[in-house]
């Protein structure tokens, strides 16, 4: 097994639980604040641009939490999207994004998992987004 398969098998739920029991408040700033910089890199990097729309929708969940506008949501969730947006902003993860082919395969994982645990508060925030409106 190569060091990459072995990195991509170290990316899991326990491994995104363990990074979000991490998240501060300052991080959620710090994920907001690089917002600009974090999508252009889900957007020009081939294996994430999936992701942007959803990511969009992560930022403005964000931007609503921190405003105090929209409070119908798990801390953990709020932890998890800033993980997953402060890991895919980080060059030097698990697998560097800098390496041809395979740079974006820990971003890509992070980001899936987020979603599959999130799933359901992004629905809920979308819907609440699209009554206000």
């Amino acid at each position: 097994m190569n060091m990459f398969s072995k990195k991509k098998k170290e990316i899991d739920e326990e491994y995104l639980k363990k990074g979000v029991s991490k998240v501060k408040d300052g991080d959620v700033e710090i994920a907001a604040k690089n917002q600009e910089e974090i999508e252009d890199k889900i957007v020009n990097a081939g294996a994430l641009r999936k992701y942007t729309e959803l990511g969009k929708l992560m930022f403005g969940m964000l931007k609503d939490y921190r405003s105090g506008i929209y409070s119908n949501v798990p801390w953990f969730t709020i932890a998890a999207i800033a993980f997953a947006l402060l890991y895919v902003l980080n060059p030097l993860d698990l697998i560097p994004d800098f390496i041809p082919g395979l740079g974006y395969v820990d971003d890509f994982a992070i980001l899936t998992i987020t979603i599959r645990f999130i799933e359901t508060d992004l629905h809920k925030y979308l819907d609440w987004k699209l009554e206000e409106d």
